[in-house]
């Protein structure tokens, strides 16, 4: 080995890296230095002027000597600068607004020159400058302090991104949205993204380029034509493309070993924010065939604002959001209701942030202790409850059942006749998919409260609107799949898929809860509204692509297991029962379900029985009366399979 070129190698690199830790450091330009740097070029600039004039056999003014005449520019140009400020701000972040000050300093200069020039001529019968020499003069000067200012900005931008591998990108779309990115891109100060062209989908342009770059046709050869540009990756910019076509474009650039960004339209781009940091990487929410729901506030406001709201469940995931969104319609008070306590906290501190003017109070409890939530109910006048305090995961419901029974079902019977008691206007109550044929104890728990609230709707002689939402699972929520996976592509896999065929519907937690608002406004009571998932998903192709968007090969840098279902998971869910008939509203994304009625009296029995086993602690015979009142629940993959089998008085 050279030890004495590794040697000085070393020395090298370490004294440009210090000189380039140095330029760093050095945030901003003193304004005195900017000052004395302009009152140079006006110096410089006034020297080339008069040089350039001397050499058109122009005879100059004799009233003032050469230096006299250049102390005198150099005043009324230093005299504009203080007034315009051309010196405050930071050179590395010049804008239009900044380049229009120089322009409007130079010209201010001339013109007071010009008025200086022409008082003396009228005065004493003898001009100072030359005119030409004044317009030759405010030029040179101008595009000195130009030059200066894109002098410095390119160091700096150099300066920053010296070393950094910088990504190669082409922009999918010539609109106006796609070209503001391009823009945003091309004069960004951390230039992580590097323009190489811009992609149409409608025309061939041969020679037009935009921003100094190419334009590409999206064909059939596109992909085999951008590969001698060496593109990393392509971005999409808005909404310009449909859910499908998306799909489309991101499966051939993953085939093509491309990455696929996101940006938003310009207009909504988080303020304050470099252009990098609005690029983001595509992810699989994105991809989700789901089309943009459009709700009508109207009736929302009219049920809501002024009102007293309490939601239970509030710092769970839809529990939360529901308390984000409601916050929008100005209700007199919001009671956030939940027996988490850390997750409570958290979400008084974001909502007091971001909603200072609503009045909110955060209250510990459980919704299995009756006496504790009546307090509540004594406490406030409250106008409508969204009651989404549940237990959820299937699999550990499954080996805990007493407690989906006494918070799904024993929870929800005591907040309920709690509702109905204390002549609240509206109770709507969120369910799920899972209730519909329930294969599993959670599934029969929510079903089995969306028995007794529509049977206490149609008995009861109150005037509380008791109204169901049904819908699948949400995207990001507590616990869910898309989060589930990321981690352990994180970890570097193995990504655990259940089964090959199974199938879910997926929903954004914001869409969910904008629809359990809207169907709170349209029911009468006792309805039970299920909400368009849009088509299933099927979780293996979940998997792959998520491995793909990572930049990852599935099952040779992340692997893919089938691990076989869970107790109580079913190959797919159903929004309705094979019984039941769904009646349209008025709004496309929700529909009624017509599900038997079940006597007030035949449920109330029922699930004393259920919670009498509960309180014995005896599960199997607590899930058999489950049973009867879900004749539909037949577990699978679960202990409680036997309680199925006929028996010989079945024969």
């Amino acid at each position: 080995m050279n030890w004495s070129y590794f040697k000085k190698r070393s020395k090298q690199i370490f004294w440009q890296e210090r000189i380039k830790l140095q330029l760093k450091d050095l945030n901003y330009l003193p304004r005195w230095i900017i000052l004395f740097i302009d009152f140079a070029i006006v110096v410089a600039s006034f020297a080339v002027s008069y040089l350039i004039v001397l050499d058109l056999n122009v005879s100059f003014y004799q009233v003032l000597s050469v230096p006299q005449e250049c102390v005198l520019v150099a005043l009324a140009y230093l005299s504009s600068f203080f007034v315009f400020s051309t010196f405050s701000g930071l050179i590395r972040h010049s804008t239009f607004v900044d380049i229009f000050k120089i322009a409007v300093s130079c010209v201010s200069s001339a013109l007071l020159l010009a008025i200086i020039n022409y008082s003396y001529y009228f005065i004493f019968n003898s001009k100072i400058f030359l005119i030409p020499f004044l317009a030759i003069n405010t030029v040179m000067t101008f595009v000195g302090m130009l030059m200066f200012r894109l002098l410095i900005k390119s160091l700096y931008t150099y300066i920053t991104n010296l070393g950094k591998k910088r990504n190669r990108v082409l922009i999918l779309g010539v609109n106006d949205d796609s070209i503001a990115v391009g823009e945003a891109l091309s004069i960004s100060e951390y230039q992580r993204f590097e323009l190489v062209g811009f992609v149409s989908f409608k025309k061939k342009y041969s020679k037009l380029k935009i921003l100094g770059v190419p334009l590409f046709k999206y064909d059939d050869d596109f992909f085999d034509l951008i590969k001698s540009y060496h593109v990393h990756s392509l971005v999409l910019v808005g909404s310009q493309l449909s859910i499908a076509e998306k799909n489309n474009i991101v499966d051939k650039a993953l085939e093509n070993n491309l990455k696929v960004y996101n940006a938003p339209s310009i207009k909504e781009w988080e303020q304050n924010t470099d252009v990098s940091q609005n690029i983001k990487q595509i992810q699989i929410e994105d991809l989700l065939e789901r089309n943009p729901i459009k709700i009508d506030d109207t009736n929302i406001n009219k049920d809501l604002n002024n009102r007293v709201i309490l939601i239970t469940g509030g710092a769970g995931s839809i529990g939360s959001e529901i308390v984000r969104q409601v916050s929008a319609y100005r209700p007199s008070k919001i009671l956030v209701l939940d027996q988490a306590e850390s997750p409570l906290h958290n979400l008084e501190l974001e909502l007091r942030a971001n909603y200072p003017d609503v009045d909110y109070e955060f209250i510990l409890a459980d919704v299995r202790k009756k006496s504790r939530v009546e307090s509540v109910f004594q406490a406030h006048k409250i106008s409508v409850v969204y009651h989404a305090a549940a237990y959820k995961h299937v699999p550990l419901i499954e080996r805990n059942p007493t407690e989906a029974v006494q918070v799904n079902i024993l929870g929800t019977v005591a907040l309920a006749d709690l509702a109905d008691h204390y002549g609240v206007d509206k109770f709507v109550m969120v369910s799920t998919d899972k209730a519909v044929n329930p294969t599993n104890v959670m599934g029969a728990s929510k079903r089995a409260a969306e028995i007794y609230v529509q049977a206490l709707m149609h008995q009861s002689h109150s005037s509380t609107k008791f109204i169901t939402t049904r819908f699948g699972n949400v995207l990001g929520s507590n616990g869910s799949v898309i989060p589930h996976f990321k981690q352990q592509i994180e970890n570097g896999g193995p990504v655990t898929v259940t089964h090959e065929q199974i199938i879910r519907y997926f929903m954004t937690i914001p869409e969910a809860c904008q629809l359990v608002l809207q169907a709170g406004t349209m029911g009468q009571g006792g309805e039970v509204y299920v909400f368009d998932m849009g088509k299933p998903v099927k979780i293996m192709d979940l998997a792959r692509k998520m491995i793909k968007l990572s930049g990852f090969t599935p099952d040779v840098d992340i692997k893919i297991s089938v691990i076989g279902l869970r107790p109580g998971e079913k190959l797919f869910e159903e929004l309705l029962t094979d019984s039941s008939k769904t009646l349209p509203t008025h709004h496309k994304k929700i529909m009624r379900a017509v599900d038997r009625l079940v006597d007030l009296n035949e449920v109330t029995n029922h699930i004393i029985e259920i919670a009498d086993s509960c309180e014995k602690g005896d599960d199997v015979h607590m899930i058999s009366k489950l049973k009867l009142l879900v004749p539909e629940f037949k577990s699978q993959n679960s202990i409680y399979e036997v309680l199925d089998l006929p028996t010989d008085t079945d024969s």
